[in-house]
């Protein structure tokens, strides 16, 4: 079998600028200096429900648009910030609920693709204690949640988008929350579609699940990477310790106190990809041929903007100790 070629590179979620800049060409230049050539639009920076009207929305991607040209940067897809983490959306029992946010999806594609940028990603749903604690709800809620989801990858298709992404989480009301549900999720969502390819997005700190029983491999971000790396065109990396999501930056000071380890992220990618036909989605998926490592730095509001943009710089200079300018090149035999 003839070998391909994996690169691997580092960006920087725009999460970091929720509430503190406003200006399209702020984002691309801090982007900038701080030493990131990817970046990863945050919804929250521009959400098609609560950003303006359409108009203004339109016009914000243009010029996001403008200014990732001006700086040369690339902007790898739009990813949900914390607004739609609040909603049962996709998962509520009642179909406007479910439809309302079916639209914010749709909406989120436009600006997208208005912006020059072909995939979205995130988390659309969170399963009620009602439907939890009632097992023939529960089966039907994450079998609509499926068929949801594939119907958005047909829409994504018809308007231009190359693929979506849903984000592995760490709550049994947030699926997929374990590797058995990761692989289901994939398998069911990527089998017979005739939409855009779905990609998980594994997160370095979405382990955290130990109060609702998450344990041994489910709750160890190498092992979520080593199975699912080869088809993550976005990996969340965030500095963090093993019972909670922190989104720390990666500083000398929160790298002592943490417990991710570059290296190890790296090993458990090439892991993946070398083992990639090993699993079952490989029969509906092919490997991703790039893995952005996205920064997902989530500041307190406290947290001056000074301290902020010295801790994503820093990061970004450590991420390089592992990572070289261009990116790391991978060869999968």
């Amino acid at each position: 079998m003839p070998s391909r070629k994996v690169t691997i590179d580092i960006g920087i979620n725009g999460a970091f600028l929720t509430r503190r800049w406003e200006e399209p060409d702020n984002f691309m230049r801090l982007t900038k200096e701080l030493g990131y050539p990817y970046h990863e639009l945050c919804s929250d920076v521009l959400d098609p429900f609560f950003s303006g009207d359409k108009s203004f929305q339109m016009a914000t991607a243009r010029a996001v648009a403008k200014a990732a040209e001006k700086y040369g940067i690339i902007i790898t897809d739009i990813y949900t910030g914390v607004a739609t983490h609040r909603f049962h959306g996709l998962s509520h029992s009642h179909p406007a609920v479910r439809q309302r946010m079916k639209e914010w999806i749709v909406q989120t594609m436009d600006i997208a693709l208005e912006m020059g940028v072909d995939r979205i990603g995130g988390h659309w749903d969170a399963l009620s204690v009602e439907v939890l604690e009632d097992v023939e709800r529960y089966r039907s809620a994450v079998k609509n949640i499926y068929a949801q989801i594939r119907e958005l990858s047909r829409i994504a298709q018809k308007k231009g988008l190359g693929a979506l992404y849903l984000e592995q989480m760490y709550v049994p009301s947030e699926l997929p929350w374990t590797l058995a549900g990761a692989e289901e999720f994939l398998m069911e969502v990527n089998r017979g579609n005739d939409g855009v390819p779905v990609y998980l997005t594994v997160d370095t700190g979405h382990q955290a699940g130990q109060g609702y029983g998450l344990q041994g491999k489910d709750a160890d971000y190498e092992e979520w990477l080593r199975k699912f790396g080869a088809v993550c065109e976005v990996v969340h990396i965030q500095q963090t310790v093993p019972e909670a999501s922190h989104h720390w930056p990666f500083t000398e000071e929160y790298n002592r106190k943490g417990h991710v380890r570059m290296e190890k992220v790296i090993a458990a990618l090439e892991y993946s990809h070398r083992h990639f036909r090993e699993q079952p989605f490989a029969e509906f998926m092919q490997p991703v041929e790039k893995t952005v490592l996205i920064a997902e730095i989530i500041p307190a509001s406290t947290k001056t903007e000074e301290i902020l943009l010295g801790e994503l710089k820093e990061t970004a200079q450590f991420l390089r100790e592992y990572i070289p300018q261009g990116g790391l090149q991978l060869s999968i035999g």
